[in-house]
């Protein structure tokens, strides 16, 4: 087997070589090669110690990134590469990381530190591929498996667990099943992991070609309860009506899958009838209702980000996108669709309305996106002509208002709403004559 190195990365392993050194490609990059996907990163294994790094590549950029861990990056043309010494692991303190680090010169001592075989093997040149947990047979098998002992590489770091299931969800692999009891077993010591690390496993896992495949993983493992534990409320939760020939928890896996690969989008299609369960009423005929669960749903869905550490930004627009998730305007005015894009807010229309179509997606056919489409035409006519939307897009200001005699601040602000009710609906009158001389009517009532 030959993996084709990069010319950059072949610059570092050279300098290894000539200097005395052993280096590796390692890990992932080594992984995806032989997946045929392209690596996101080459990282770099050597025995040469931290310290020697440093002189090794003293006409590079180097960056000290981890030296008591033997971490050290290099520079090459402003791209980066980790260049880590081969090491073994301490003792586990805290369910995350090693309490000391030992360099060792034995690559396969340093492979037997990682999290599963299919990221434990090492590559360069004059050695071929070092693989000494049989990696490359797992890949041809699609199997996530541990590395030795699958209790205690969980026991080391809980977030493995969740690695494992990103894994399984963007190679479309299984896992092993000595592996998969132990994550069943260590899977209270999530509770011990950052939600900072939790949240960036979960959107890997969510940004992934098939993200129904890691969330349905996490409910079979029961761990689902560490991480988002109301998504459990809706498994099996019948919504006993005509619309619908899915539970709540299958819809909204419908849904996630049928939205684009963003991740304000995938959170919003989780999250968008989480309030379901909570809402739910049967009226006279049998026929299930979830009243308001939109509105429900947005404020459990920013409880629930806040929780997970999202920042106020993401939290803000996956909230508006719940919210506004069951709108339906069948023969939208002007000024309405101008409400809805300020309601929405430019920057989530196309989220919008691809969770609107994804959420049809879901329910029973036939579908109809005729209200969704036609919303949609009415919008995109509206941006490109560059209606006027807000006061700020008024042909006068605050200052022609006061240029009329109006002093106080809070009448300036009436006066420029209910101008932008009237270019709303007629985007015509918006020159700075026609609306100053409406300002001069408003303000003869006012008066």
């Amino acid at each position: 087997m030959r993996i084709n190195i990069p010319k950059r990365v072949r610059i570092l392993l050279n300098e290894l070589t000539k200097n005395n050194f052993k280096g590796y490609v390692v890990g992932g990059c080594v992984r995806d090669f032989i997946l045929n996907r392209k690596p996101k990163d080459w990282d770099i294994t050597t025995n040469a110690k931290p310290k020697e790094i440093l002189k090794v590549f003293n006409e590079y950029k180097t960056i000290p990134t981890g030296l008591k861990h033997g971490t050290v990056t290099v520079l090459i043309d402003k791209e980066a590469f980790e260049i880590t010494t081969f090491r073994i692991d301490g003792d586990y303190i805290d369910n995350r990381r090693p309490e000391k680090v030992e360099f060792t010169n034995d690559i396969k001592k340093d492979l037997s530190r990682r999290d599963f075989t299919i990221n434990a093997m090492a590559y360069n040149l004059e050695d071929g591929l070092i693989d000494p947990f049989e990696g490359l047979i797992d890949l041809k098998r699609k199997e996530i498996v541990a590395v030795r002992e699958a209790d205690k590489r969980f026991k080391e770091d809980a977030l493995r667990i969740l690695r494992g299931v990103r894994f399984k969800t963007q190679l479309d692999f299984n896992i092993e099943k000595n592996t998969y009891k132990a994550m069943c077993n260590k899977g209270y010591l999530l509770n011990k992991i950052s939600k900072e690390r939790i949240q960036t496993e979960f959107n890997k896992m969510l940004l992934s070609s098939n993200p129904s495949k890691g969330i349905r993983t996490l409910i079979d493992l029961e761990i689902m309860k560490y991480i988002i534990p109301e998504i459990n409320d809706m498994v099996g939760f019948n919504q006993k009506n005509p619309h619908h020939d899915k539970d709540v928890f299958n819809h909204t896996m419908a849904v996630l899958d049928n939205t684009e690969a963003n991740i304000i989008l995938r959170l919003s299609a989780l999250l968008h009838d989480i309030a379901k369960p909570y809402t739910f009423s049967i009226d006279e005929e049998g026929i299930g209702h979830f009243y308001k669960h939109e509105r429900v749903g947005r404020e459990l869905a920013g409880k629930i980000l806040k929780r997970l550490k999202y920042d106020k930004k993401t939290i803000k627009r996956v909230k508006t996108l719940i919210k506004e998730h069951m709108l339906v305007l069948p023969n939208p005015t002007l000024k309405a669709t101008k409400r809805f894009i300020n309601r929405v807010g430019k920057d989530n229309l196309n989220l919008h309305f691809n969770l609107q179509i994804a959420d049809i997606k879901g329910t029973k056919p036939p579908f109809c996106f005729d209200h969704t489409l036609k919303l949609q035409r009415s919008v995109e006519k509206i941006l490109t002509e560059k209606q006027p939307l807000s006061t700020k897009d008024l042909d006068i200001n605050g200052n022609d208002i006061i240029n009329l005699g109006i002093s106080q601040g809070k009448e300036i602000g009436i006066i420029l709403k209910e101008l932008l009710e009237k270019v709303l609906e007629d985007p015509k009158l918006n020159t700075k004559d026609k609306l100053m001389a409406e300002a001069k009517k408003i303000i003869e009532r006012l008066n």
